[in-house]
């Protein structure tokens, strides 16, 4: 398993508790780049859980999705700058200003504490999101590409490192934004697993292929199906996956 391969997948601790965390940072930390702690374990632990990850030698993806006014979202980016992650995201319909109070003020913590600052990424639209909950439900006009691109646009403008965005939409970000930018893709699903509650999905290889830097897996690897194994027997066939599309570009 080649280490590019690896270190494309980032897995979703979205579990419970702190033990079930631990335990799956201490079994998948040399086998992927980074964990994304999110809602579920950090309205359960607290945030002090990040710090047990990055001390198990973990790399952190804090999926908090800031947002909220520029000030508030400022002080949430130098917290979580403090606490030696890898990246963070914020909500990309926050705005441009708050985007960039996310930036300055991770760009000042950094500096001052002499550390590297963590990746900020601008969240588009969630992956559970159709284009009937688009348009019928939040009445917003246009496709779901048009709005992915537009919200990018913002998030490059804002100077934020990349994005987060459904594969479906991988290609159309790459033709329209003008510098690298990083594309982290949740709604990933191997073909061994089921797409649950995401509906704009794709495998691993395919989202890689089209250009996707990470995939976000959560399920399939911390609750693998039996006759697939443990999970790192199952980090192991994502990464095979992934190394032969990236083989293949």
């Amino acid at each position: 398993m080649g280490a590019l391969a690896k270190d494309r997948i980032i897995v979703a601790l979205d579990v419970p508790t702190e033990r079930a965390a631990v335990d799956l940072v201490i079994a998948l930390r040399d086998h992927v780049g980074l964990f994304k702690v999110g809602l579920e374990l950090l309205t359960s632990e607290g945030i002090q859980v990040v710090r047990k990850i990055t001390d198990l030698g973990g790399n952190v993806f804090l999926d908090g999705k800031f947002n909220d006014i520029p000030n508030t979202v400022a002080g949430a980016s130098r917290g979580a700058t403090r606490m030696g992650i890898r990246m963070f995201n914020v909500h990309t319909m926050g705005g441009m200003d708050m985007m960039k109070a996310a930036l300055k003020a991770a760009a000042a913590e950094s500096s001052e504490l002499e550390i590297q600052r963590p990746l900020i990424l601008g969240v588009t639209l969630l992956t559970s999101i159709d284009q009937n909950i688009l348009n019928a439900q939040l009445r917003i006009p246009g496709d779901i590409e048009s709005q992915v691109v537009q919200l990018t646009r913002l998030a490059e403008e804002a100077g934020l490192d990349g994005v987060i965005a459904s594969p479906k939409e991988i290609e159309a970000i790459l033709r329209n934004v003008s510098r690298q930018m990083i594309i982290v893709t949740p709604g990933v699903r191997p073909v061994w697993a089921s797409p649950q509650d995401q509906r704009r999905v794709m495998t691993p290889g395919e989202a890689i292929a089209r250009g996707a830097t990470y995939v976000v897996v959560g399920r399939p690897i911390t609750k693998p199906p039996a006759e697939v194994g443990n999970p790192v027997d199952a980090v192991h066939r994502i990464a095979d996956e992934i190394a032969n599309a990236l083989t293949s570009k």
